[in-house]
């Protein structure tokens, strides 16, 4: 995910992994009382709703072009650690929604840094709130590699075990929900999460699953998930400004969700 730089992938790469995503994907996926299952074709893919996420790195968004393009909803960066706000979040965020996309807000998430509860609280405090309004998406964590491993000198899951990374995620979890009433997605992959985690199951059940996986099809999930409901499948090189995602459901399903 966007933590404001540039993709490391080839362009030609990104563009094969863009296209090949859309040509096929299995899943499930469960909201309310409704099962999706699919092995979806490009037509069927073309369908489904797709979105995107964005940082301080897309600058100054063009969001009529942006909808204009297909998109339906956006993760804006808010936070990362306790000390950075995302210094374009706020026209970001506003701007998409005036565009009539749906939108939410993530935070990067650094666990050594300092406590889950504190992290989450530093990130609703800036922008990671939630309103009842059918425009704003639950708010979302982003659980990945360490990024700054050659200055902080720990490993990709931040020299944390497993079970303090567990205790971290439920931590923030627990202040995401009590500052905005809801458990916060989670982004992540299925390799950073087995192993960071040690294969929790803790989350699964009650946590919607940010998959990222650049690749033609969702693969392995991570360890307590059955399904995903967003799917990063591109590493910004798409049509839309930033990360390139789908939405697993239809635009009610979407509408749904933003309301839940």
């Amino acid at each position: 995910m966007a933590r404001d730089h540039k993709s490391s992938l080839p362009r030609a790469r990104r563009r094969a992994l863009a296209l090949s995503a859309a040509a096929g994907t299995t899943a499930a996926l469960t909201l309310g009382t409704t099962v999706l299952l699919s092995g979806t074709t490009l037509a069927e893919a073309a369908a489904r709703p797709r979105g995107h996420d964005v940082s301080s790195h897309q600058k100054n968004v063009d969001w009529k072009k942006a909808k204009k393009k297909g998109a339906t909803f956006v993760y804006v960066k808010a936070t990362e650690s306790h000390t950075y706000r995302n210094p374009r979040f706020s026209p970001q965020y506003n701007g998409s929604r005036r565009a009539g996309i749906k939108r939410g807000a993530y935070h990067f998430a650094l666990p050594h840094t300092s406590s889950g509860r504190t992290q989450a609280a530093y990130f609703v405090r800036n922008g990671g709130g939630w309103r009842n309004d059918g425009w704003t998406l639950p708010p979302a964590v982003d659980l990945e590699n360490n990024p700054y491993g050659k200055t902080n000198k720990k490993n990709r899951c931040y020299g944390l075990t497993p079970n303090r990374m567990v205790s971290w995620i439920r931590s923030f979890s627990n202040e995401v929900r009590r500052r905005t009433g809801h458990r916060p997605v989670i982004y992540t992959t299925a390799l950073w999460w087995n192993r960071c985690t040690g294969k929790s199951r803790a989350f699964g059940g009650t946590h919607a699953l940010w998959l990222a996986r650049y690749n033609a099809s969702p693969g392995p999930l991570p360890a307590g998930w059955s399904y995903w409901t967003f799917w990063q499948f591109d590493n910004a090189g798409g049509a839309l400004p930033g990360d390139q995602n789908l939405f697993n459901g239809s635009r009610s399903r979407l509408n749904a969700f933003a309301r839940r």
